[in-house]
């Protein structure tokens, strides 16, 4: 039995104490999370609840998913064979692994646009749920497979390090082929949890520079991250004084209105009438126009103005110098050492690619005596 000494609690303490073991429920071995519980899953006279099993699961999902989407079948196509689970398809497997991962954790701490972000602007990490929740509203309604597309969509910055963009173009010179957080973060970050090759495909080839996708999911979370940033680094920029809603193009006000909330609903409703009207995963051309004219606006209004370029410049040369005293300095590498003695760069930007914004600016003063002036400007700056 639990036992919690409530002789020093508050009121509000010692309510919360009173409920450690839960409440009985209408069978001796049952345990309820409410005194006053009454939610049943089941006419009072019947007992048991008729369990979905995964198999059954999938072959309903079959039946009701569009010709073209994927579907799940038993523990899926992994580099590594496992059993199936009893209760979860191989994509939901794969989306409980990736939001279970301190990759995905660490998104929280990372540059999305604003590096140290203050209590209103987007981390990497609420970046990755708007572009699931886009995705996954268009998924439901086309009939896509919505377990895969959430977990390409939360997984596929995964690879991101540090300081936003600027980090792939620190850690650029230091991986054969230039540092892609796409690729990186399957084929890297992701790799330990052993995901689906349709999984790893769709976060591997999300950014339109890559190859497509092989999956219709991998496409439409590809148009959900671009849907996604466009507008909400937008309306980032507008609550830091940056840009004002005024800014806009004509051509992005007149089709899709100045709020996210509008933006949002254009863009999603645009893409669910042309995958509807043509099978393909695309927007219609006027609206497509539109999210072109306004990611053109943010480049140049957002990313590349000055104190941008500035705060890309700091990034690049803290990183660079973090990676050139790891990859010499192997041994204080936190964590899992057994990559080092064959290959201490590539564990050097292992390591490097995966600190947050703070945990690179406070190793790069403690491990190297950066100059507090050089470090990327935040708001704790």
């Amino acid at each position: 039995m639990a036992v919690v000494d409530s002789d020093n609690l508050s009121d509000r303490g010692r309510q919360w104490a009173a409920t450690m073991e839960g409440f009985l429920g209408p069978a001796a071995d049952v345990t309820l999370a409410h005194r006053d519980s009454f939610a049943r899953l089941t006419a009072p006279a019947d007992a048991i609840v008729p369990l979905r099993y995964r198999n059954e699961r999938e072959e309903a999902e079959s039946r009701w998913l569009a010709p073209g989407a994927t579907r799940a079948v038993g523990a899926g196509r992994r580099q590594r064979p496992e059993e199936p689970d009893l209760y979860r398809s191989c994509f939901e497997r794969d989306r409980d692994r990736i939001l279970h991962s301190s990759s995905f954790r660490r998104l929280a701490g990372k540059t999305q646009v604003f590096i140290f972000p203050d209590d209103h602007q987007r981390t990497r990490l609420t970046h990755a749920l708007e572009v699931a929740q886009v995705a996954t509203s268009v998924a439901r309604t086309v009939g896509l497979n919505v377990a895969l597309t959430e977990a390409i969509a939360i997984g596929h910055d995964c690879g991101h390090g540090p300081g936003g963009h600027a980090s792939e173009d620190a850690l650029q010179p230091f991986v054969d082929g230039g540092f892609d957080h796409a690729s990186w973060g399957a084929d890297v970050a992701l790799a330990p949890l052993n995901l689906c090759q349709e999984t790893l495909d769709g976060i591997r080839n999300h950014s339109w520079s890559r190859p497509a996708p092989s999956t219709a999911e991998g496409e439409l979370v590809s148009w959900a991250d671009r849907v996604a940033y466009v507008c909400h680094d937008f309306e980032d920029a507008v609550s830091a004084g940056i840009v004002s809603e005024r800014d806009l193009p004509a051509l992005v006000r007149e089709r899709c209105g100045s709020r996210r909330s509008q933006q949002l609903g254009t863009f999603i409703n645009a893409l669910i009438a042309t995958i509807g009207a043509h099978g393909v995963v695309g927007m219609d051309a006027t609206y497509a126009e539109a999210l072109a004219a306004f990611r053109t606006f943010n480049y140049e209004a957002i990313y590349l103005r000055d104190s941008s370029r500035e705060q890309a410049g700091a990034v690049i040369g803290m990183l660079r110098a973090l990676v050139d005293y790891f990859a010499t300095h192997p041994e204080e590498i936190a964590g899992d050492h057994g990559t080092l003695v064959n290959d201490p760069l590539h564990a050097a930007v292992t390591y490097v690619a995966g600190m947050t914004d703070r945990f690179a600016c406070r190793t790069a003063v403690s491990r190297l005596d950066w100059p507090i002036d050089q470090l990327p400007r935040g708001i704790d700056r």
